[in-house]
């Protein structure tokens, strides 16, 4: 009879899983998933090739974003120059006013390694044109030390999995980010709810982003291939190597 109590009370005490729709899906999947201390989000990892990439969902680590975030990276040791920025076309407007404002207001001098690389790129690296890209032109910006790269990035099945993004978990614009820097890849975004449906679709568009960077990656030490110089020189005075 004691022990039947203890049970009892033992599976009272035991709390439920805050996001069971997330867990079955990362079960399914075969992606273990952890509790973030405090409960207030979780990391799932898994795998891509035998190389490994990490989600966590939670509280946001930039001011931009409201609510929670989900955030991927993976490190794929790219070549140093290969600095790609994607972020949406509201993000972007956003970022380059408060910027701006900065530094008419005398709020700021200089941009230091404070400044998050998102708003740094901005001022840093020219824009790249995404005429091409109807489906996308008007709902993404980009920049780059190497615009050509983002146009190879971009070709073909990121550009196919961005339009698949529009039409679910980025359908209504929110804060979202996809950059190489430092050899590696990130994700960021805001996501309020996190369904399977949407964390699938990321999952999907990251894991494709990370293939074409590194398909972008081989052509470049293809022997005779060079990228075209842009003629912006301002990247070279930051340093992008220091670990953050």
């Amino acid at each position: 009879m004691l022990e039947s109590f203890k049970r009892l009370f033992a599976a009272k005490a035991e709390p439920a899983p805050a996001w069971p729709e997330v867990e079955a899906w990362a079960k399914r999947a075969g992606l273990p998933l952890r509790h973030a201390r405090e409960g207030e989000g979780f990391v799932i990892e898994g795998r891509l090739d035998d190389l490994p990439w990490r989600l966590e969902w939670g509280p946001p680590q930039r001011s931009y974003i409201a609510g929670r975030e989900l955030r991927m990276r993976m490190e794929l040791d790219l070549p140093g120059d290969l600095q790609m920025l994607l972020l949406a076309k509201p993000l972007m407007d956003q970022l380059e006013r408060q910027t701006y404002e900065s530094f008419t207001e005398g709020l700021q001098t200089q941009i230091d390694d404070t400044t998050p690389e998102e708003m740094r790129w901005l001022v840093m690296f020219p824009k790249v044109n995404l005429n091409a890209y109807r489906a996308l032109r008007g709902r993404f910006g980009a920049v780059s030390a190497l615009p050509s790269a983002v146009q190879a990035w971009l070709e073909g099945p990121l550009a196919q999995q961005l339009e698949r993004a529009l039409a679910g978990a980025l359908q209504f614009d929110p804060p979202f980010v996809l950059m190489t820097l430092r050899g590696r890849a990130y994700l960021r975004t805001q996501l309020i709810d996190p369904d399977p449906a949407a964390l699938q679709l990321l999952v999907g568009l990251f894991e494709t982003a990370v293939r074409q960077a590194l398909r972008v990656a081989a052509h470049q030490d293809e022997p005779g291939a060079e990228w075209p110089n842009t003629g912006s020189t301002a990247w070279q005075h930051f340093d992008d190597t220091k670990p953050r």
